[in-house]
Parts: C-alpha cells; sequence; structure tokens
C-alpha cells in the first residue's frame, strides 16, 4: 500500500484539537493498515518522528431508510503521537 492510501484525511474534532498541544495528531486509516504502516505513512507524507501509534476501531452503525437497512462502512482512526524534537504538522494553514 502507498503511504497516501494507508492516511485517508485527518479527524478534526474540539477532542483533536485539543491534544495538538501535546504533538498528537489524529488521522482516519484504511482498515487494512497496523501501527507500523501508520508510523512510515506520516513520517513520508509529512516528514516528522513519530514516537507512537494508538488505533482504534469503530463498527459500522445500522441505519435504516424506510423499510431497507443496513450498515455505514466500518472505520480505523490513529492517533499518532510525535517526538519532542519533532517540528509540528500544520493541518490549518492560516
Amino acid at each position: 500500500m502507498d503511504a497516501r492510501d494507508i492516511i485517508k484525511r485527518p479527524v478534526i474534532t474540539e477532542r483533536s484539537t485539543d491534544i495538538m498541544a501535546d504533538k498528537k495528531y489524529t488521522f482516519e486509516v484504511d482498515v487494512r493498515a497496523n501501527k507500523t504502516q501508520v508510523k512510515d505513512a506520516v513520517e513520508q507524507i509529512f516528514g516528522v518522528k513519530v514516537e507512537k501509534v494508538n488505533i482504534m476501531n469503530y463498527k459500522g452503525k445500522f441505519k435504516r431508510m424506510g423499510k431497507f437497512g443496513g450498515y455505514t462502512n466500518k472505520r480505523r482512526k490513529a492517533i499518532v503521537k510525535l517526538t519532542a524534537e519533532s517540528q509540528e504538522i500544520e493541518l490549518f494553514e492560516a
């Protein structure tokens, strides 16, 4: 898998913007990616050093549309902690 295929998009929530002060960044990643692949992809794309990666899996929710029922897509979220000497990732360009 290519690095751009592993990292789908940043997750921008109130909590994720609060933990950016601690050099922790949240990304939605491919459901087949493991911690090592996420670490290598972030280091390659953003040019930073990663200290630790935490990954969470989310099951799809059951949704109904009239008489038809189905599940939303399952997701995988990664919180990436950068090293102390690493530069920060610019998600919002001012």
